[in-house]
């Protein structure tokens, strides 16, 4: 059935205000003669088809994406100069006022906010790439930047300290392992003035921090310290029996997973000092020797076929 909306006006003919438009034929008509007003009209609507209300505000259509990760959304302005959009050369006159346009576009680009996201959004798109961020992590850091100088955070700060800030934040909010420490060295920031910028956008924005969960780091030190993917998957289960007992609450993960791939890792026959684990895992001997003890004296039962843990 052909789809019919009411259009304003009256037909010439018998003077009726029915008058209707025929989406499917393209024609408007009177519904009182018949007479076809038009019968060339365009269909400006999707190509597609919405059943309920759901389907069709999830399919309307607003544009391309924003993308916070460049500093005018992706929505920059380019003023052609010297051609037309068909490459035909303009006239003096047009070029005159095109340039003057170009002029005015430029100075407008140069407010302090718009300068100060570019360098920001610069040194994101670095430090992203030297340590594989993925996109959306990426977007989540510029929200989060852009949050912060709105909030005036930014000011009498390091653009990089708090750009580098944001990504740590933006990791932690995605539960992805990057360490502290890791951030710092693409960042080229010491790590203890991103640590206490992490604080002030944390408490200033309100953001809620998920807890660390000690089982992400593991595959990431497994990874590092050269350990066999059974071995992982072995320190997997101990860190879940562990969580059911309550021994990881409180706990270093970092530290937590270094011990229980130790612990799997003399289970599996593998050779690996808890020097090495340490480094794997950026914690201290101590750290692991700790954790380790606390895994023997919750995990008893489990660990006593173990020998030569100590």
């Amino acid at each position: 059935m052909s789809q019919q909306l009411k259009q304003k006006g009256r037909c010439p003919r018998c003077g009726s205000s029915k008058i209707v438009r025929d989406l499917e034929r393209g024609e408007i008509v009177c519904n009182s003669c018949g007479l076809v007003l038009t019968d060339d009209i365009i269909n400006c609507g999707p190509e597609w088809r919405a059943f309920t209300l759901e389907e069709k505000q999830s399919r309307r259509r607003v544009g391309p994406p924003s993308i916070y990760s460049k500093h005018d959304k992706g929505l920059s302005t380019v003023i052609q100069v010297s051609r037309d959009a068909q490459g035909k050369p303009l006239s003096s006159l047009v070029k005159h006022e095109m340039r003057r346009l170009s002029k005015l576009d430029s100075r407008s680009k140069m407010l302090s906010k718009d300068r100060n996201l570019a360098q920001a959004m610069s040194t994101l798109n670095r430090m992203s790439d030297k340590i594989n961020i993925p996109n959306s992590i990426k977007e989540e850091a510029a929200l989060i930047y852009r949050r912060a100088l709105d909030a005036g955070l930014v000011r009498g700060r390091s653009i990089a300290g708090i750009m580098a800030a944001s990504l740590y934040a933006a990791c932690r909010l995605s539960e992805t392992p990057r360490s502290l420490k890791d951030i710092a060295n693409v960042s080229q920031r010491d790590a203890k003035e991103i640590a206490r910028d992490y604080r002030l956008i944390v408490q200033d924005l309100r953001i809620k921090m998920p807890i660390d969960k000690t089982s992400k780091y593991t595959s990431k030190i497994a990874s590092k310290a050269g350990l066999k993917p059974s071995t992982e998957l072995k320190a997997l289960n101990i860190l879940r029996m562990a969580r059911e007992k309550k021994a990881t609450t409180g706990k270093h993960p970092k530290g937590m997973a270094a011990a229980a791939l130790y612990i799997a890792a003399r289970l599996n026959g593998e050779k690996i000092s808890q020097r090495d684990l340490a480094n794997a895992a950026d914690v201290t001997e101590v750290t692991v020797r700790n954790r380790l003890k606390g895994l023997k004296i919750v995990l008893e039962k489990e660990i006593e076929q173990l020998r030569g843990i100590d």
